[in-house]
């Protein structure tokens, strides 16, 4: 198996190895691993392929991170196309929520979830995917 080097934050790391000692993995490799997989098929439901679909993508970050909100925004008119609303409120003392309403392909929703979940200092992406149609595949 060939090994990969990966950079991430002390706290996170730390984060790893407990969760992997909580649940009965061997390691943070084997978590890592288990993660990657669920990441990968995320996307993968080839019932919703060709269909027009809403998504609902819920961001937290904390807001004294620098340019994050902008970064909100820059994403929200980067795909202006699909994204239907957008909403944003504090939550907490220094956190605030994101929340998206898009409406598209699974493609296009993928890429605007990968977009959101590159952005530097967000803490958690959510998101649910509901058909918008009746079940029929749509043609390009």
């Amino acid at each position: 198996m060939p090994i990969v080097s990966v950079s991430m934050p002390e706290d996170l790391v730390d984060r790893l190895d407990q969760f992997a000692a909580d649940h009965g993995y061997s390691g943070r490799s084997e978590v890592i691993r288990d993660a990657s997989r669920d990441l990968l098929e995320e996307f993968d439901d080839e019932s919703l392929d060709g269909r027009q679909l809403m998504a609902t993508v819920t961001v937290m970050f904390d807001y004294q991170s620098g340019e994050i909100e902008q970064q909100m925004m820059d994403v929200r008119h980067e795909y202006d196309d699909i994204v239907a609303s957008n909403f944003h409120t504090h939550v907490g003392d220094k956190n605030c929520l994101e929340l998206f309403v898009l409406e598209g392909t699974m493609d296009a929703i993928s890429t605007v979830v990968g977009a959101i979940r590159a952005t530097k200092d967000v803490h958690t992406v959510g998101y649910s995917v509901l058909p918008m149609d009746d079940g029929r595949v749509l043609l390009d």
